[in-house]
């Protein structure tokens, strides 16, 4: 089956869409067909540009909504939004997402609020505002991008942690209760992705450790990475048109590794 069949003029939003994983969720969702909803908390002429391009680049209908994913009523509004918009929502991809780093008993509780209300609640308040208009369609596709976090710990990131589990098991009880409907529900888990954030980080890593890039890579950043390579929002992208695909249909309420071989240890 043609994937991209399934997905022509249907409509997919991609909270925090703007840059990185998110913006790479979208162009391969715009590819393969889906008008798309791109958002951040900003609203600049830049981010209207990104959607235009989008939709000039893949022929395809594209929007900006600026929202703020740590408030409640700005998460359902931008469902809302798309669907005044476009008349339907297919595809919800939460993606948005913040992190700190900080031993627990020095985290700041306003860095702690934040991340949990960024990276699990806004979830929470996206699909609750979804799952109606999917429930009418008779179909729809929920991707939460959770992290390896989302299945094994690290030191000195409580937050991000107790948030990406939190992901993995709101989207089980999400894909149970809407196992009947026609939605699915399903949780990617990525390791450590090459974005243009994590990119830069790169020449500080080398004069810190005295390492070329790619020793940098290898031994610092991907050392727990049994691959050694970074996951690209590409291969992000292509998973996430496969899951919003008709293919996908008997997979729900699974937390979906792509960390090369990370939480296989």
């Amino acid at each position: 089956m043609n994937s991209a069949s399934n997905q022509k003029n249907r409509t997919a939003v991609i909270t925090g869409s703007t840059s990185g994983i998110g913006l790479g969720v979208a162009e391969a969702l715009a590819a393969d067909g889906c008008n798309i909803v791109l958002n951040s908390f900003s609203d600049t002429p830049e981010d209207h540009a990104a959607a235009r391009k989008l939709a000039a680049k893949h022929g395809v209908e594209a929007v900006y909504v600026s929202a703020d994913m740590s408030k409640p009523e700005a998460c359902r509004a931008l469902v809302k939004r798309a669907v005044e918009r476009f008349g339907r929502i297919d595809v919800l991809v939460n993606n948005a997402g913040i992190q700190h780093v900080a031993p627990v008993e020095d985290f700041p509780i306003e860095k702690w609020n934040a991340i949990l209300a960024i990276n699990l609640s806004s979830s929470f308040h996206t699909i609750a505002a979804a799952t109606p208009h999917m429930k009418a369609a008779g179909k729809g596709r929920i991707v939460n991008i959770a992290s390896a976090h989302g299945l094994r710990a690290s030191p000195f990131k409580s937050a991000y942690v107790a948030a990406k589990h939190g992901v993995v098991g709101l989207t089980k009880t999400v894909a149970l209760e809407l196992a009947e409907t026609g939605i699915t529900c399903n949780a990617i888990c990525p390791g450590y992705v090459l974005t243009p954030l994590v990119e830069a980080q790169i020449p500080d890593q080398m004069k810190v450790h005295g390492m070329d890039r790619d020793t940098v890579v290898r031994e610092v950043m991907l050392a727990k990475q049994p691959t050694r390579e970074f996951v690209t929002v590409e291969e992000l992208g292509a998973f996430v048109v496969f899951l919003a695909s008709d293919n996908a249909s008997q997979m729900t309420g699974s937390a979906l590794p792509m960390d090369g071989g990370w939480t296989a240890q």
